[in-house]
């Protein structure tokens, strides 16, 4: 009896996804024989995906690119959840974890941990600085999957995109970053310490070019795939939503594994010079001398 029903709801789940399946392509070929019209070409959507020079949104009478918002909410939702935490949640602990609690401490505790590794000799202040970055760069990423619309100063309506996808906000990333990972040179060895760091002048380019490259390539083929109705009612799904999530996780763990290593790197403690013994010779001379 248990076999039939099963074999029947397979049945039924198959006829189904057939079904929408069949209606999904039917759509495709409606929309391809019945092209949309767009305002811009894709050429200036791609190139406005990256320079933002025509969308721009009006912030207390200032044209600004829409990423900015997107930061401002990005960061707004991170300080209220920080505090809510804090207020209401952290109070609560055990010393045997809830799954609340369990949640909320597992990445506290990866984090920490990549630091202890990479960082052993000061892995205090490295550990809640890659947290707080790993953080940010994963929810300001997956952001966009949020769809949220703003109007443009022109007037029409475009989603807001991941903070990160901005050239600006990748490159204040890398140089906060770097300006983190000298602080660590000068305090722990002084001036050595921070010309040690310095010779890495190519540091912050490389980690903001290596987040924005990488978070820019899924915008462009998310917009695409966008701009082109035809391919909208399936791919989307699996190249917004693949691409977004790939680069969350992998961008902070990337940028976040290096300052925690160029950290270490920078606080690790510099062996002193050994003095050198005088020769025999020079000793019998001394001696001879006096």
């Amino acid at each position: 009896m248990n076999h039939t029903k099963k074999a029947k709801g397979r049945t039924i789940f198959l006829i189904v996804w057939i079904g929408l399946m069949l209606l999904l392509l039917l759509g495709i070929l409606i929309l391809a024989q019945h092209p949309t019209e767009h305002a811009e070409t894709v050429k200036q959507t791609m190139r406005d995906g990256v320079l933002h020079e025509v969308n721009k949104i009006s912030l207390f009478g200032l044209e600004v690119n829409p990423a900015l918002i997107s930061a401002y909410v990005v960061t707004a939702v991170l300080l209220l959840a920080a505090v809510l935490i804090r207020i209401f949640a952290i109070p609560r602990f055990k010393l045997v974890p809830g799954r609340m609690q369990s949640i909320l401490e597992k990445p506290v505790e990866y984090f920490s941990t990549l630091a202890r590794t990479n960082s052993p000799n000061k892995s205090g202040f490295v550990g809640a600085y890659v947290f707080s970055a790993g953080l940010y760069i994963c929810l300001s990423t997956l952001f966009e999957l949020l769809g949220l619309q703003a109007v443009t100063t022109e007037g029409t309506s475009i989603a807001l995109p991941a903070p990160i996808a901005d050239i600006n906000a990748a490159i204040a990333m890398g140089l906060l970053s770097y300006l983190v990972i000298l602080g660590a040179g000068l305090i722990t060895g002084g001036l050595r310490g921070m010309l040690g760091v310095l010779k890495d002048f190519s540091l912050p380019i490389s980690m903001s070019f290596r987040l924005f490259g990488a978070l820019l390539s899924g915008l462009l083929v998310t917009e695409l795939v966008y701009y082109y109705m035809t391919l909208s009612f399936v791919l989307p799904v699996f190249v917004g939503v693949m691409f977004t999530l790939l680069h969350a996780v992998i961008q902070a763990y990337v940028l976040t594994t290096l300052v925690s290593i160029f950290y270490g790197e920078a606080t690790e403690p510099k062996p002193k010079k050994a003095k050198k013994e005088k020769s025999p010779k020079i000793k019998a001379k001394k001696a001879a001398e006096q």
